[in-house]
């Protein structure tokens, strides 16, 4: 059976915003902040990158910023099990959205090798990942069932001491079946966390994380708390009124 213990409790900072253009403009800033108190204080910056609608945005947006671009280093939470290049990989989108218009060496930008197959793809990406101690930020987002990542209700979510930095997922709630995933435990070991969270369709998710039900996205417990930028209708709405 999946693991319910966490490591530590979750300690949870809200930030809502009217519309989702004001979210990601200040998801922005923030990630320009982070990146610049990174670089000099320990002269790089590493982060793990989410997939989704509203990170796309985001990551256009990062196109623009200034920044010392060769001290970045990227990876990614999850991935799905699809050829190189398929315009459902998570590593496309940020490419084609972002990563493809800056100077970040390509030697730092750590894509998970999912083409492999989940069993193969994990065990190779928890050799890259092991070599960060810490991470600086990780970008997250909230699906309607409350999975993070590919963390999904019911399956393993890596949340124990000592559990493995990646999850081969054979069986995901969503298509396709095979992806690989950083565990809760890997993704919880950073300096920052930041949920991107927009769309009515994560209204009940939502209520469930804020009323403490045990849903994946609530494991995500790094020592300094995560940061959650939402929008106000998902706060604001009652989910059993409809």
């Amino acid at each position: 059976m999946p693991s319910t213990k966490q490591i530590k409790p979750q300690t949870c900072r809200w930030h809502s915003f009217e519309k989702s253009g004001e979210l990601e403009q200040a998801a922005v800033a923030e990630i320009q902040r982070l990146a610049s108190q990174s670089i000099d204080t320990r002269k790089s910056f590493t982060i793990v990158l989410s997939g989704g609608t509203t990170p796309r945005r985001v990551y256009e947006a990062l196109r623009h910023i200034k920044t010392d671009w060769r001290s970045w280093h990227v990876y990614y939470g999850d991935e799905r099990c699809l050829p190189i290049g398929d315009a459902e990989r998570n590593s496309r989108m940020a490419a084609e959205a972002w990563l493809d218009h800056v100077e970040i060496p390509a030697t730092q930008i750590h894509t998970i090798p999912a083409e492999k197959g989940a069993a193969l793809a994990s065990e190779e990406y928890s050799r890259i990942v092991n070599n960060v101690a810490v991470f600086d930020l990780v970008l997250l987002g909230l699906g309607e069932d409350g999975h993070t990542a590919s963390l999904f209700p019911n399956h393993e979510l890596g949340d124990q001491p000592g559990a493995p930095a990646t999850l081969a997922v054979f069986d995901a709630a969503k298509p396709p079946p095979q992806r690989v995933s950083l565990s809760a435990r890997r993704l919880s070991e950073t300096r920052n966390v930041m949920f991107l969270i927009t769309g009515k369709s994560k209204t009940q998710a939502v209520a469930d994380w804020r009323s403490q039900k045990p849903i994946p996205a609530s494991v995500i417990s790094p020592e300094h708390g995560v940061d959650i930028y939402i929008e106000n209708e998902l706060i604001r709405t009652d989910p059993s009124a409809s």
